[in-house]
Parts: C-alpha cells; sequence; structure tokens
C-alpha cells in the first residue's frame, strides 16, 4: 500500500498559517530590552514546527529558509546572540516570506526567488555562520521541479538527512508526540551529529524512537505495514476528507516541552486535540441550511396550529410549543459554529500599525478590547478590508506626528484602539484615534470644490459622512498610503453590503471614532413585515428608525424633492413603495398608511407602506441563486403560512426612488 501524502497538506497548510500568526503575534509583543526566556523559546517552537512539516512533506525550499531562521533563533534563545530592535524588522520580513513559500506551494502562485535569497542573507549576517554568499546559496534553492519527486535535503552540516522510519511518520500523523533530545545538546556517542543540524528531520532520529516517549499508547492505533513514497511537488488538491482531518501534533524538542506553552495550537496542545476538531465550512453551511428549513417547517406548524380548537388540540399545541422552544436552541447552536472571535481580524493589525507608523515616522500605540466577541465567520472574512481602511487612514489623517503632539500637549506617541461589543442583535466594531480630529471646515471647502451641495450650518454627522464620498480625500499630496480619494467610499460600500452602517464622531484635538454597526450573521435576520396590498415584505431592523401615521398636514409637495413628509422638524422624503415596487396597493392616501422611517447611507427617508405586521426573526434564502435577480430585493424568505416574502433592499429602494423623482423634476 502507498501513502498519497497530498491527503494531508491541507491541516499543514492551515496549521503553518497559525504557526505563523502566533510567530508575527509574539514577535510584536516581544520587549527587546528583556526578551525573557519563555518568550524566545515559544517564537522558536513556531519556527521549529513549520520546519519539521514542511521537511516531512518535502517542502525543501520552505524547511531551508525555517532552518536558518530556526538556528538564529535557537543561539538567541541560548543566550549566545543579543536581541536586538533590527532583528525583530527581519524576523517579521521572514514571515512573510515563508507565508509567500506556502502560497507558492498551495496555490501555485509566483515566489520572489530574490525576496527569499535576501531575507535568507540578512538571517545569515545575523546568525554570524560565515560568508554570506554560503549561506544564502544553501537557502534559496528552488526545491523539486513540478512533477519530480521531492526528496529530503542534505542537513547543514553535511550529513545526510536520516530517512523518517514508518513507524514514526505514522506516529506524527496520527498524532503521537515525540520528544528528541535539546537542540545542541550532548550526544550519548563520542562525535555523533549534532541533531539540531538535522535540517528539519532531527525529530525522526533513532533516540526519538523510544517507546516512552510516545504521548499516547501505541495500542491505540493498529498500523499495517505500507511502503511510503515521497512525496510529488505538484501540488494535488486536498481530498475532501483531508480538510477535517488533523494529522497530529508536531514533535518538539524535549526543552521545549518544559516549557509553558503559548496560545492554543493543534501541535502544542494534546487536550485541544481531543476536543476539537476541523470540519469543511460547506458542511457548516449546510447544516445551517437544514436547521433554516427545520426553523420553516416549525413555523407553518405553529401556524396551522393557531386556527385549531385550544380545548381540543391543548396537547398538540403544548408539543408545538416545546418543538419551537427546542428549534430556536438548535438554530442558536447551529449559529454558533459559524461563529469566530473577532481576534482573527484585531490580530492583523498590530503589524499594520508598527509597519505603517515606522513609514510615517509616528509614534504609534495599539490596543484592542473586546477580541473575545463572537462574529459570522462570512462577515469576519468581509470586515478585514474595510478595518484596514480605517485604521491606515487613522495613521495617516488622525494621530499626528510627535513633534505636534508634543506642541499641542499630548504624549509623544499616538494611540489606535480597535474596540468590539454585542449590542441588541449586532457587533459594534469602533476605531477610535486621540489624534487631530477631522477639520470641518477643511472638508466643507474641499466638496465646495469638487462641485458638491453643502452648507455651513450643516450638522456635524452629515459633514463627517462627505469623507465616504467617491475620490474624497482632504490629504494635501498624495503619498503611498493615502491621498488619492479611494477607500473610504469602499469602506462604506462594503459594510452597507453586509446589512451594516457605519457611523462618525469626531472632536478637534481629541480624535475621531469610527463606528461600525453589523448584524451578527448573515443567515439570519431581523425584520420587520409590512403589508403592501396582497405582498408581504421585510424590512431589515438594521435601517429602521420608526414608524408612525402621520397627519394630513404633514404631507407636502416641494419642487425638485417630491413628496415629503414633516417629521419633528425634518422634512424627509417619501418612497411609497407600491409604486418604486409597482405592486398594487390597498391604501393610496399617505394619512391613512404606515410611514416607516428608514435611515441609508447617512440620510432619513419615509418608507411608505399599508400596514405593520410584526417583527420576525427570518431564515435568509438568496433570491439571486434560486430565481434571478430583482432589483430593490436583497433576497427572500418563507413565513409561517408558507408563503414567500421578499427582504427588502432599502438602500436600492430609496436611490432609486430618488432617481424617479429628478427624472419626474427634470
Amino acid at each position: 500500500m502507498t501513502i498519497d501524502m497530498s491527503q494531508f497538506y491541507q491541516v499543514f497548510f492551515e496549521e503553518s498559517a497559525e504557526l505563523l500568526e502566533e510567530m508575527e503575534r509574539l514577535l510584536l509583543e516581544l520587549d527587546v530590552a528583556d526578551p525573557g526566556k519563555d518568550a524566545l523559546n515559544a517564537i522558536f517552537r513556531t519556527a521549529h514546527s513549520i520546519k519539521g512539516g514542511s521537511a516531512t512533506f518535502g517542502f525543501n525550499e520552505i524547511t531551508e529558509t525555517t532552518h536558518i531562521l530556526e538556528s538564529l533563533l535557537d543561539r538567541l534563545r541560548n543566550g549566545e546572540l543579543p536581541v536586538r530592535v533590527e532583528m525583530v524588522d527581519v524576523f517579521l520580513k521572514a514571515v512573510d516570506v515563508i507565508k509567500m513559500q506556502l502560497a507558492g506551494r498551495q496555490f501555485g502562485s509566483e515566489v520572489d526567488a530574490q525576496a527569499v535569497a535576501e531575507i535568507c542573507r540578512q538571517l545569515g549576517e545575523f546568525a554570524q555562520e560565515g560568508p554570506a554568499e554560503a549561506v544564502v546559496q544553501a537557502s534559496t534553492a528552488q526545491g523539486p521541479k513540478r512533477g519530480a519527486a521531492a526528496t529530503p535535503a542534505p542537513a547543514a552540516g553535511g550529513t545526510e538527512a536520516v530517512d523518517p522510519s514508518l513507524d514514526n511518520l505514522f506516529a506524527i500523523l496520527m498524532g503521537a508526540e515525540i520528544a528528541v533530545a535539546p537542540a545542541g545538546a550532548a550526544t550519548s556517542a563520542p562525535g555523533a551529529a549534532d541533531p539540531s543540524g538535522m535540517d528539519g528531520f532531527g525529530f525522526f532520529s533513532e533516540e526519538a524512537l523510544q517507546p516512552a516517549a510516545v504521548a499516547r499508547p501505541a495500542a491505540e492505533v493498529e498500523l499495517p505495514l505500507a511502503e511510503v513514497t515521497p512525496p510529488s511537488a505538484e501540488m494535488a488538491p486536498p481530498s475532501a476528507a483531508a480538510a477535517g482531518e488533523n494529522p497530529g501534533r508536531r514533535a518538539t524538542d524535549a526543552a521545549d516541552d518544559a516549557q509553558p506553552k503559548r496560545g492554543r495550537r493543534a501541535s502544542d496542545h494534546a487536550d485541544t486535540e481531543a476536543t476539537s476538531i476541523r470540519v469543511g465550512v460547506e458542511k457548516v453551511d449546510q447544516l445551517i441550511n437544514l436547521v433554516g428549513e427545520l426553523v420553516i417547517t416549525q413555523a407553518m406548524l405553529a401556524q396551522t396550529a393557531s386556527h385549531m380548537d385550544t380545548a381540543l388540540y391543548e396537547s398538540l399545541r403544548t408539543g408545538l410549543a416545546q418543538l419551537e422552544h427546542n428549534t430556536r436552541d438548535l438554530q442558536e447552536s447551529v449559529m454558533s459554529i459559524r461563529m469566530m472571535p473577532i481576534s482573527f481580524v484585531f490580530s492583523r493589525f498590530p503589524r499594520v500599525v508598527r509597519d505603517l507608523a515606522g513609514k510615517l515616522n509616528k509614534q504609534v500605540e495599539l490596543k484592542t478590547v473586546g477580541e473575545g466577541t463572537e462574529l459570522d465567520k462570512g462577515l469576519i472574512e468581509k470586515i478585514a478590508d474595510p478595518l484596514n481602511h480605517l485604521v491606515r487612514n487613522s495613521l495617516d489623517h488622525g494621530v499626528e506626528s510627535p513633534e505636534k503632539r508634543l506642541a499641542a500637549g499630548k504624549p509623544a506617541t499616538g494611540t489606535i484602539t480597535l474596540r468590539a461589543f454585542h449590542q441588541g442583535g449586532n457587533i459594534v466594531i469602533e476605531v477610535s484615534d486621540d489624534g487631530a480630529g477631522l477639520n470641518r471646515a477643511k472638508i466643507l471647502a474641499k466638496a465646495r470644490e469638487r462641485g458638491m451641495s453643502v452648507s455651513d450650518d450643516m450638522p456635524d454627522q452629515d459633514v463627517w459622512q462627505l469623507i465616504f464620498e467617491a475620490g474624497f480625500s482632504t490629504a494635501e499630496a498624495v503619498t503611498a498610503v493615502s491621498g488619492r480619494g479611494v477607500g473610504m467610499d469602499v469602506v462604506k460600500r462594503n459594510i452597507y453590503a453586509m446589512g451594516g452602517r457605519v457611523e462618525i464622531d469626531s472632536a478637534a484635538g481629541a480624535g475621531t471614532r469610527i463606528s461600525i454597526r453589523l448584524p451578527l450573521t448573515l443567515a439570519i435576520l431581523d425584520g420587520m413585515s409590512v403589508s403592501v396590498g396582497q405582498e408581504i415584505f421585510i424590512v431589515p431592523l438594521t435601517f429602521i428608525v420608526e414608524s408612525l401615521q402621520p397627519a394630513k398636514d404633514d404631507i407636502k409637495t416641494i419642487a425638485g424633492m417630491g413628496t415629503v413628509v414633516h417629521v419633528r422638524g425634518e422634512y424627509l422624503p417619501v418612497v411609497a413603495l407600491y409604486q418604486v415596487l409597482n405592486v398594487r396597493t390597498k391604501v393610496a392616501e399617505f394619512e391613512r398608511g404606515i410611514m416607516v422611517i428608514v435611515e441609508s447611507e447617512g440620510s432619513k427617508s419615509a418608507m411608505f407602506v399599508d400596514d405593520l405586521l410584526g417583527q420576525h426573526q427570518v431564515v435568509i434564502k438568496s433570491l439571486e441563486s434560486n430565481y434571478r435577480k430583482v432589483p430593490g430585493v436583497s433576497g427572500a424568505t418563507i413565513m409561517g403560512d408558507g408563503k414567500v416574502a421578499l427582504i427588502l433592499d432599502v438602500e436600492a429602494l430609496v436611490r432609486s426612488s430618488f432617481r424617479e423623482d429628478e427624472r419626474q423634476a427634470a
């Protein structure tokens, strides 16, 4: 039997990505003046684990890069070299290079050989391992060509790497941890090779294969004899089953195992392995869809039972009430599977702030609050880019230079704070800084220069929203960071596409706070059901401010604006839903219907409907994938009576209504 090693590739890539994130976090937190042995050991272990895994799969170019990095880290943790700030800079660049090499193996993307050579040269110079040219030559081998069998690279000292025995390989893949002698420790036999020079295969040495060193009893897994072939360098797609498998923990040095572990890694914690599994996202999505169908079926049964005689069918209604309770619990439990802590996004910004502050010659400290706040995985992936724009904007436009801060009586070091918390059925993410704040006069001047309709008596909130206009920028010069007027409009568009809202608070000299309000998940929606004629529509609650029945005197017609309704000193444009959607209505007189006040893109409108039916939590179904894209509609759901109700795209409807009013006025 031949083992196809490619089935384990995906797990290796996922674990390596986690390890690199951990290494980056540890490097950013490292106190150069007093690094501490535990911190250096933890950083060393991440490099050691990636090296060991890449060597197992024959990814030699990754093995060789991480070997040079590991060798330098080993000297640092042993006190042979002092830690310097410039070393940390190079280590962070090495993280980027290893990410690039992993992407090359995983996705077939291009690898910059010059960048690999340069980082290896810099690491080699720090390690003082001899002429830099020799280090580069040893570290930038391109690995096997595509389609060729990958073979283990020779050890650094010229010694051939030990061919892993079959039993040990199975132990590694099945999760048994194997202890080996610490790097640099004396060997039992005189003249024996240093295990730290095994170039990634030290944990396959025969000394490591003692039965007592195996963390779990060998009897737990019966392993048939098999023929192991070297993995091909051609990237075979991992099987579906591989996504859910865990090849087990990487072997680590015995000395490292004695040190406290930092972070939760499957490669570091046996208890984590025992209580968690990797499951493909598509399986979770399928489960969520099935639970959504169950919720709809339960609602339909409850709707039918509501018409029955309570006295005759009391036990049935009691059972349905229990079913509703259990269904809601099941729905919440299944939805929680897709929930991930916002720390998955926040963790990337210490590096962003550090690098960008250096380019801008600013001193900035990043604080994070509420990293454990959970959000749907789909939203986690989509919110990362908008947050990146906001953090970079705070760095460039918000926080002042140290000289300006000191002149203003502030500390030289500015602060950017990322905060996340739950509020109702939403999550709120705030990006705030203690910088100069937004310049109202400058924003208004720039708006007039671009021909925008603005006035000096505009409320601050309306002025702040101008920075989200496409092409709007108050930067005096275009830099590598900003000034082109792109980014903030994309931020707003992306956030609104997720059903969210964005708000700005700013005070001159005190700083700026940008708040993003998002639904917890894209699979379930809190909405208000409204009727227009015979049709039922769902208006997302995140857009609703209030609802009211207007008096006849509050309805006006203004040239250029069409019909408006007077609400507490404001004249709000009316969006007559039956006109925009071309639906026959029961109520044509505005004073007889209901005005639902909605806020979209920073402005309020009054959506005219026949009646309010109630508030619901609905399961969202994609209308586009099941039918086609319908203007003004973002999705659909099935109500308790089995009817399909359309979920309204409030922004699109408001824009469509305004365009119609402008066309009629022209």
